[in-house]
């Protein structure tokens, strides 16, 4: 197995950040520290550069970086090659998500898949579907999960999962109007929205667009990178409207704290779905892990 500590370097190299390497491998910022200086007083090389809050590989970093990557890559084959002499699936299996799917969908299969394939190692990136698109391409996700409407040509795309905007604001003692609300009375509100490079935002651009509205043309009151943020804003401006995925909202609409809003003639259906690189067979984790979920939600 390879030494940890290479772990620990690989996550510091690729986010370039000790904290969010100590988040994503949910260890301390100090244990972060203590494996970075023991590598490098193995290899009597300093490995980073620190100047202040930023942090930069040096040419032995960048040098290491490459080998690490390929010993992981060569322990990931020989795990796979060797449960696959029994037919099980085994290995590391880096997931990478959406905001919306990282937190409202994928949790609940999580439990199942690890009951089922316990030999699989799983971990699961954050991101807005174009960051995870990205890490896709760079090599640092096997398989990722993302909403939206624009496509890369280099990724391949399978569907996981039907979900719908919807516009959504503080519950009123009215409660929500008897009929749709006019667009362009719904466009006269403070609007909370999803920042430039997430699904949810691409989805609703390309609707408005539809309708002749530009982003430009919108109040916009505050972009959030997570949805949750989003509703706890709304909770607090009775006076904003968010558009946000119908499954965000199961706890906030059965405790009466918000109310979906039906706006004429928008339409806001999306599809959740998996991708990874164009033309590259996924490894045998990836591909049980994409089987079972499309099976849990009947795809």
């Amino acid at each position: 197995m390879p030494d940890f500590r290479l772990r620990v370097f690989q996550s510091v190299a690729r986010h370039l950040s000790f904290t969010k390497a100590a988040q994503e491998l949910y260890i301390s910022q100090p244990a972060i520290t203590k494996h970075i200086r023991e590598l490098e007083h193995s290899y009597g090389q300093r490995l980073f550069e620190r100047r202040g809050n930023r942090v930069s590989l040096t040419p032995a970093g960048t040098l290491l970086l490459t080998h690490a990557d390929a010993v992981a890559q060569l322990h990931q084959e020989l795990t796979e090659q060797l449960h696959n002499l029994h037919g099980e699936a085994a290995g590391r299996l880096r997931l990478g998500a959406s905001t919306t799917l990282t937190q409202y969908v994928l949790p609940g299969i999580l439990p199942g898949f690890q009951k089922r394939y316990p030999q699989v190692e799983l971990t699961l990136l954050n991101g807005n579907s174009e960051q995870i698109a990205e890490a896709i391409l760079s090599g640092q996700l096997d398989l990722g999960f993302v909403e939206g409407r624009a496509k890369n040509r280099d990724l391949h795309y399978e569907p996981l999962l039907a979900d719908e905007l919807v516009a959504v604001r503080r519950a009123t003692s009215a409660g929500p109007p008897p009929e749709p609300m006019l667009l362009t009375e719904a466009l006269t509100h403070p609007l909370v929205l999803r920042e430039r490079g997430s699904g949810t935002l691409e989805v609703l651009e390309f609707a408005l667009r539809e309708q002749k509205v530009k982003l430009t043309d919108l109040q916009v009151a505050f972009y959030f990178d997570n949805t949750e943020a989003i509703k706890s804003y709304l909770e607090a401006a009775p006076e904003a409207l968010g558009f946000v995925s119908r499954r965000a909202l199961t706890r906030e609409l059965a405790a009466g704290l918000l109310e979906i809003v039906p706006v004429q003639h928008l339409q806001l259906p999306r599809n959740f779905e998996a991708l990874w690189v164009q033309g590259q067979p996924l490894s045998r984790p990836a591909e049980r892990f994409l089987r079972y979920a499309q099976r849990q939600y009947n795809v």
